[in-house]
């Protein structure tokens, strides 16, 4: 392949200089309106295309697959999360996955630690009374929130992101706890200052602040489920920035409006954007609509690093953040 041969597809619209990078290098299709690709559109790329470049909001599932077309070769995803796609029956048809890993670590990081200030301080509620003109002046008990400092945060997840949580809640004078499907190695704990728990059961119980950085996979579905929300302190906050499905969303609801949660922060929802209305209603729960990565550095370099993955899949290389099985 060579010059412009290769037909790319991409699913929403990207970053002006990327789809810009792109339309020099490849036989590009790009979207005109930010809008989700229906499935019918999606099965058309599939069968038509040499490259598609989803998003996190294409389910490319087992059925889907099943219609593409001979020429689809490489899905160079936008994104570093590939729980949309089946990845393994991708492979099974021979055609390549591949992400973006690493770019928006410090991004996600972020807005973890905004999300934990922000239910602790009660920012939102200032911020309404505010904006509504409803504020008569600072009074000692008004508004009272937390101390993060001292607290217990315990991260679900340590990979990357994970370990960017610990290093800023550190900065913050929290006490970082973890539990991940294998233990950090001596050095990198004792460089996070963190404390690893084998029982995520045990950790749940003993920390103030659950902050939710793993994957969404078939052993992390409701990992937080009813059971274990009941194991954490009444006034305990969870913060999630990862995949909603790893919590069970309902549960973690009606503990909230019983009293027995002290406060939730959530970037993501275990329905995607069809959240629980009964979640609206709470003033210690903040909500933002999946804004984690949501940098225009970080967008750029994802879209970078799909060139990248595209670009040498077309010189005949290995892309090199390719998805195995392994990864899953």
């Amino acid at each position: 392949m060579a010059g412009k041969g290769l037909s790319v597809v991409v699913t929403r619209r990207l970053p002006e200089p990327v789809e810009t990078r792109m339309k020099e290098l490849f036989d590009v299709t790009l979207r005109t309106g930010d809008t989700k690709m229906s499935r019918e559109d999606l099965a058309l790329a599939l069968k038509g295309a040499d490259v598609l470049v989803p998003c996190v909001t294409d389910q490319i599932d087992a059925a889907l697959l099943a219609q593409a077309g001979d020429r689809l070769k490489l899905i160079a995803n936008y994104g570093a999360g590939v729980d949309h796609i089946d990845v393994q029956s991708a492979r099974q048809r021979g055609v390549l996955v591949s992400n973006t890993p690493g770019v928006v670590t410090e991004d996600t990081a972020d807005m973890t630690m905004a999300l934990i200030l922000s239910v602790i301080r009660r920012i939102p509620e200032g911020l309404q009374v505010m904006q509504k003109g409803e504020w008569d002046g600072w009074a000692p008990t008004a508004y009272m929130g937390g101390r993060v400092g001292g607290r217990r945060l315990g991260i679900l997840g340590m990979g990357r992101i994970g370990q960017a949580v610990a290093r800023r809640a550190a900065a913050f004078g929290m006490q970082v706890h973890y539990h991940n499907r294998r233990r950090l190695r001596p050095e990198i704990e004792e460089d996070l200052g963190a404390t690893y728990w084998e029982s995520l059961d045990q950790m749940v119980q003993r920390v103030d602040v659950i902050s939710v950085n793993c994957p969404h996979t078939p052993s992390t579905f409701h990992l937080l489920n009813a059971r274990r929300l009941k194991l954490m302190k009444p006034d305990a906050v969870i913060v999630n920035t990862s995949r909603g499905e790893v919590i069970d969303e309902n549960a973690l609801t009606r503990m909230l409006r019983a009293g027995e949660i002290g406060g939730a922060g959530l970037d993501v929802f275990e329905h995607g954007h069809e959240i629980n209305p009964r979640l609206r209603e709470l003033p210690n729960v903040v909500l933002l609509p999946h804004m984690g990565s949501a940098t225009i550095e970080g967008r750029i370099e994802m879209g970078e690093k799909v060139i990248i993955n595209i670009k040498t899949f077309e010189d005949g290389h290995r892309p090199p953040d390719l998805v195995v099985p392994a990864m899953l």
